[in-house]
């Protein structure tokens, strides 16, 4: 007669294992395929101006998530920024991660957060597709087109 691994534990130890396999089956990670992005493009500014990229991210899970970054293989270096205003002087400041909770989303606009994407890699005009990869805390990934677009339109 041959045991299941479970029957080869001591007694005592049993009841633990179910409990940590249903920990295992319902773990809190977010596939990067639940999150939705809207309206995301890239404003793009002449020669070798950085250009800003804008778009809604929304969380429709049950899981907060964190962004921490993005990477485009059509720029050298991207980075979250948000404008803030202090005392009457508006500036940029680099963001190093961003929280979203569940069933929320957030707004990358003008005048507050945005991806500023700098040292462009190859030409690039209006109505190009661009592919930007956005990172969060879980490890996960998750690649977006963004449209460029005149730096007229917000």
């Amino acid at each position: 007669m041959s045991l299941t691994p479970l029957a080869r534990l001591p007694r005592m130890a049993r009841p633990w294992c179910g409990i940590f396999l249903l920990l295992i089956g319902t773990s809190g990670t977010l596939s990067a395929a639940e999150l939705k992005v809207n309206e995301a493009r890239l404003r793009l500014l002449p020669g070798d101006l950085p250009a800003a990229g804008y778009f809604i991210l929304v969380n429709p899970s049950e899981t907060n998530i964190t962004l921490t970054g993005a990477d485009s293989p059509a720029f050298g270096n991207v980075m979250m920024h948000r404008t803030v205003n202090q005392d009457g002087v508006t500036r940029m400041q680099p963001v190093a991660q961003i929280e979203l909770a569940a069933g929320e989303q957030i707004e990358f606009a003008p005048g507050g957060y945005h991806l500023m994407l700098m040292k462009r890699t190859r030409s690039l005009a209006i109505g190009d597709d661009i592919e930007v990869t956005l990172f969060f805390a879980n490890g996960q990934q998750q690649s977006i087109t963004f449209r460029a677009v005149s730096p007229t339109i917000q």
